[in-house]
């Protein structure tokens, strides 16, 4: 990460390893500002007082290395961020005004993106920023996986089918609760379809009778046309002295043919007044026949123009044209169907809905005694965990319940209230001293405690939580001595399977890191890019004695710290 001007911070680089990382420095040095830098990161809320006097803004920049195939990698693409050489690049921007931007893959994006992506990214434990499993939902998901296949199968079967009873009472309830609308709206479809019917319009026909309504309509005008046009091409019987066209024409082709073996174009040119002859003779006689068969009939435009009526009104109803009103016949004769089908309907639906509902209180039933088994085993570890991290009287349970309700589902004898993960209710509690009830981890701790809770609950769980990075800020508060090597060792073996970043102050917590960190401010009292030092070899050394007795030059406490590196190195080859 990269940090500007963000509280004592004037502008870092924080280069976090794989494994374990410790973030060491004086009190007030800015340690707490690399957990405040990721919680940025992550979505935290922006706050101006974080802005370093004097300046216009912080800014806070993070490379995170992830598999291709991450939830987060394929969120982030999702979005529309590309990766830099595998990494995914996130920045966060907050104006001393209190304004703020984020930029995920070098697109920007809305804060609450990155949020989204936490859960995925870093699971972080600080004094006054606790996330991860102190959510409900996160704790039952990590009772689950550690649960393993007891949970997930019957829990595949509970989601299958829980998604089933939610479509099927859906449908019941639109059915029983609409049933007056679906009456009604079944009575206008029949009554809809039954004047269709009664019309009976055949396909095209609306076409058919306008084209018959022009034409008897206009039946004289056409007759006396078609006799002009007979006329004029063949002639009036009566008009011995006329000329017509088809007459012409035949002189026409006489006159050519007397010539025509003179001259191959001529006689082209008179095969083609000939066509022109068979053409006008055959138009004659269609056009005396049009005129002979052309009758004026009353009687029959009446009934044709009586006809479009009744399509008209069916029109105006049912579609634009006959096809349309067809059309919406069809559909509305399977909508009647569905509808007068209803009781029918409504006997199938709930008798499959109290057939889900059967099933799923006997999944939920299982999913119940698994996690309650599962819990015990969890818990009992977790408590193992605490006895050797200062807190040897504490005691970590899960509560796994469930809420009456009339109208749930029946659990070992009782009727419960269900969701999508099944009937429980999963809470994990603490009781910190004997004789003390369990709470909530949240309420039933203090902060340096509930480090250290998530801290044994993360080790139990490790290889089995999704998140590939955690973070811890003063995961050691109250406790030293040989409780702070079993801090050390835990975290150790809890980088195995994870990368780890802890904000300490006691050097044994520190001497187990595979990378120590030393931030530390200049004479101005800022933290400068120089102030955040990787610490190998002597000087490494010099800074865990200034850790065990503030003197990083005493030669007792050089020899402490040297001994202290090896105890830890050979601690974590055995692990």
């Amino acid at each position: 990460m990269r940090i500007r001007s963000l509280g004592v911070i004037d502008d870092a680089v924080v280069e976090l390893s794989p494994g374990f990382t410790a973030v060491t420095g004086e009190t007030g040095a800015g340690k707490t500002m690399v957990v405040t830098s990721l919680g940025l990161l992550l979505g935290g809320r922006a706050d101006p007082a974080l802005v370093r006097i004097g300046a216009k803004s912080a800014v806070v920049e993070g490379r995170i290395a992830l598999p291709a195939d991450a939830p987060a990698v394929i969120r982030a693409e999702e979005a529309g961020a590309e990766l830099d050489e595998g990494a995914l690049l996130i920045s966060r921007t907050v104006s001393a005004e209190g304004r703020s931007r984020a930029h995920l893959g070098g697109r920007g994006v809305p804060v609450g993106l990155l949020a989204e992506l936490a859960d995925e990214l870093v699971a972080v434990h600080g004094q006054t920023d606790q996330q991860g499993l102190l959510k409900h939902n996160r704790q039952r998901q990590a009772l689950d996986r550690y649960a393993g296949a007891a949970v997930a199968g019957p829990l595949e079967k509970y989601t299958d089918a829980y998604r089933r009873l939610r479509a099927v009472s859906a449908e019941l309830e639109e059915i029983t609760t609409r049933a007056r609308e679906r009456a009604q709206e079944a009575d206008l479809l029949r009554y809809g379809l039954e004047e269709i019917n009664a019309v009976e319009p055949r396909q095209g026909e609306d076409a058919e009778l306008a084209a018959e309504a022009q034409r008897l309509g206009h039946a004289e005008a056409l007759a006396q046309a078609a006799t002009a046009a007979h006329a004029a091409l063949a002639g009036d019987p009566e008009d011995l002295e006329g000329v017509d066209a088809g007459s012409l024409v035949s002189g026409a082709r006489r006159a050519l043919e007397a010539v025509r073996s003179h001259d191959a174009a001529l006689a082209a040119l008179a095969d083609r007044v000939g066509e022109i002859g068979i053409l006008l003779a055959d138009v004659s006689v269609e056009l005396a026949g049009y005129a002979d068969g052309l009758d004026a009939d009353p009687i029959r435009l009446a009934a044709v123009e009586e006809r479009r009526a009744a399509l008209t009104q069916l029109t105006r109803k049912y579609g634009e044209d006959v096809a349309a009103v067809l059309a919406w016949a069809e559909q509305s004769a399977a909508r009647l169907t569905e509808l007068e089908g209803d009781d029918d309907r409504v006997g199938e639906l709930t008798a499959e809905r109290d057939a889900l509902r059967a099933e799923l209180g006997s999944l939920a039933q299982q999913l119940t005694e698994a996690r309650t088994e599962a819990a015990e085993r969890f818990a009992a570890a977790v408590t193992e965990e605490l006895a050797s991290l200062a807190m040897p009287h504490a005691r970590v349970s899960f509560a796994v319940r469930q809420t009456e309700d009339p109208e749930g589902v029946e659990v070992g004898g009782r009727t419960v209230a269900y969701g999508p993960t099944g009937a429980d209710e999963v809470e994990l509690l603490l009781a910190p001293h004997p004789g003390a009830p369990p709470r909530p981890i949240a309420k039933g701790a203090s902060g340096g405690e509930l480090s250290r809770v998530m801290l044994a609950v993360e080790v139990v769980f490790a290889g089995t939580d999704p998140v590939p990075t955690y973070l811890f800020d003063e995961v050691d508060a109250g406790v030293g001595g040989k409780a702070a090597v079993e801090i050390g060792r835990r975290l150790a073996r809890l980088a195995r399977t994870a990368q780890v970043v802890v904000v300490t102050h006691l050097p044994q917590v520190a001497a187990f890191a595979d990378r120590q960190l030393l931030v530390e401010k200049t004479s101005d009292g800022s933290v400068t890019r120089s102030g955040v030092k990787v610490l190998e070899g002597e000087d490494r050394i010099r800074e865990l004695s200034r850790m065990m007795a503030g003197q990083e030059d005493s030669e007792t406490a050089r020899a402490h710290a040297e001994e202290l590196l090896e105890t830890a190195a050979a601690a974590r080859a055995e692990l």
